[in-house]
């Protein structure tokens, strides 16, 4: 059931990737949504490790393809997909696994029946433009080290917080949990679109046991709460410097995001 965890980990990484790198906004949106059903099934598993007393980590072996075409990427997913599904035993959970990931490879064969699906991969050509926008160069490294530096920082707190979220049997815990996750994944999913959009998207690295491992909730707290007062000042540094009021805005939008973040920490801390 680890080597399924360690695999359903990549699948989930993998289809979030896929959705970032895809421009049409219909594929993107729907390949967010089978994201969303991987992560679930993540926790599943990972229940399942714990009920049978062993344990599960973030160890990845996977890399992200710099794929060209549309068609390549979903190929791609593909293969990983039915590696994943080699694992699944015939429990009812992983019976509940087979069928939705049945059902995401028809979903992709749907796709890569129409060719008029098969467009241009713009997510890694390095160009570090903002859409049309002539924004200056020290903005635009500004912008490129915030977006590399936050993804890395969402998927983290993505993964130690379902980590702690698995083993609290606190329901005040449980609950403001699931909360920072369900702001971290709009975090991440807003981050990716836009290394994308610039041509820079990569992977996070890869997360060390100490990272996730918590031994003193009140010390990972106090420091999550520092990490999230430095985040939202790097947005107010961002919205004033970037000469372009869509993004200034959005950076405002995430800065008050990580204001509430404090207050939900808050909570862990009483």
């Amino acid at each position: 059931m680890d080597k399924l965890y360690q695999k359903k980990h990549q699948l989930w990484v993998s289809i979030n990737f896929a959705s970032f790198a895809i421009n049409d906004e219909e594929i993107k949106s729907k390949l967010y949504d089978f994201a969303q059903i991987a992560f679930r099934h993540m926790k599943w598993i990972g229940s399942d490790v714990l009920e049978r007393g062993d344990n599960y980590n973030y160890d990845r072996d996977l890399t992200l393809n710099k794929r060209k075409s549309v068609f390549e990427v979903i190929n791609d997913l593909v293969n990983t997909t039915k590696e994943t599904m080699t694992l699944y035993s015939n429990t009812i959970l992983s019976q509940r696994l087979r069928t939705d990931d049945e059902y995401l490879l028809e979903y992709l064969s749907q796709i890569l029946k129409d060719e008029s699906n098969n467009k241009e991969i713009t997510a890694f050509n390095t160009r570090r433009e903002w859409l049309d926008k002539n924004l200056a160069q020290d903005q635009i490294d500004a912008l490129t080290h915030f977006l590399f530096e936050e993804l890395y920082k969402e998927y983290e707190l993505i993964l130690i917080y379902a980590y702690m979220q698995a083993r609290t049997t606190e329901l005040i815990q449980f609950n403001v949990f699931q909360d920072l996750i369900d702001e971290s994944h709009f975090h991440l999913k807003s981050f990716g679109n836009m290394m994308a959009k610039m041509g820079i998207l990569a992977l996070p690295r890869e997360l060390h046991e100490m990272t996730y491992i918590i031994k003193d909730l009140k010390q990972f707290v106090t420091d999550g709460i520092a990490e999230e007062e430095a985040a939202k000042e790097m947005c107010k540094e961002l919205s004033a410097a970037i000469k372009d009021e869509e993004l200034s805005k959005f950076f405002d939008f995430i800065n008050y995001q990580e204001s509430y973040h404090i207050e939900l920490m808050q909570k862990l801390l009483k």
